[in-house]
């Protein structure tokens, strides 16, 4: 996969994959296959499993595997894959990456560790460099985020010199570094924002091809009428989209008992693709706690 190929691919609103849990805290893989295929007949251009959405912080290493496997095995070639690791050190990243890739996967988002600040910029281009030489690589910069803008633009660059397999960036950082990354490398990478549409909004003017969609993954006509204003210049009206939809729906998710990822399992719940489950010690909304969500949404027209 060549840049080119990815900005193809990471452009307009994309979902990424939220790993639901049965309620003994097993992976549902059957609600896994039923999120796809929303997704995907939603308009979805590629399928992407992450670290943090996917809940690969939560799951052991052949879990981890299994999900892959999965997913590539239901998308069966509709639309292309975007596989994850987490936390790998550099040989066990760099043979994750080949069994993605001979399982079929299309592009794969690297998240090396970093405990204790033990890395350097040029260390991690020489990670991704050597994961590159088996897959396309996506780096993403929630990495970066307790290192500081100057540490994260100097890995950046690093990596983009070290390897031409460095095809794409997902921003987590957002601000003025999103800004400045963005206008610097988005003529040789595909960079998109990572979660809500006013990250997409303030990168954009910059080169930013596409953003994270939550709202593709469960109420697909929000996202659809953001990108058709944002592609159409009614930039008010795509700004109305978040002033009315967005931010009311991301103040009630975000203060939902046991966070963010807790009400979007409760909301994956109400629309019927999957269960609100959690493994342990997550917080699984309870029956009290998915009254008020959905009582909340119906308020804000969700």
């Amino acid at each position: 996969m060549t840049p080119d190929d990815a900005k193809k691919i990471l452009t307009g609103p994309i979902p990424t994959l939220r790993t639901p849990f049965t309620r003994d805290g097993e992976v549902d893989e059957e609600s896994l296959r039923r999120m796809i295929d929303f997704d995907i007949e939603a308009g979805a251009q590629v399928i992407v499993l992450t670290a943090g959405d996917s809940h690969y912080i939560a799951l052991g290493d052949e879990e981890i595997a299994s999900v892959t496997r999965t997913v590539i095995a239901h998308v069966a070639g509709r639309v292309p894959v975007v596989t994850a690791d987490r936390y790998y050190h550099t040989r066990q990243a760099v043979r994750f990456a080949r069994e993605c890739r001979e399982l079929g996967s299309d592009l794969h988002m690297v998240l090396p560790p970093d405990w204790g600040k033990s890395t350097t910029p040029a260390s991690l281009a020489a990670h991704y460099a050597a994961v590159a030489k088996e897959i396309p690589v996506m780096l993403v910069t929630n990495l970066f985020v307790p290192r500081g803008p100057a540490f994260g633009m100097a890995a950046v660059e690093a990596a983009l010199e070290a390897s031409e397999g460095v095809v794409a960036i997902k921003d987590d950082m957002g601000g003025l570094f999103a800004q400045e990354m963005t206008a610097r490398f988005s003529d040789r990478c595909a960079i998109w924002a990572g979660g809500l549409k006013q990250n997409h909004m303030l990168m954009a003017p910059f080169g930013a091809h596409g953003y994270l969609s939550t709202f593709l993954t469960f109420q697909p006509e929000v996202s659809d009428r953001y990108w058709q204003a944002w592609q159409a210049g009614r930039i008010t009206e795509a700004a109305e989209v978040i002033e009315t939809i967005d931010i009311p729906f991301f103040n009630l998710v975000m203060s939902s008992p046991g966070g963010f990822d807790a009400a979007m399992h409760g909301v994956m719940e109400l629309k019927g693709l999957s269960g609100r489950w959690r493994p342990q010690p997550y917080h699984t909304l309870t029956d009290g706690e998915m009254e008020a969500l959905a009582e909340g949404l119906k308020k804000i027209g969700v």
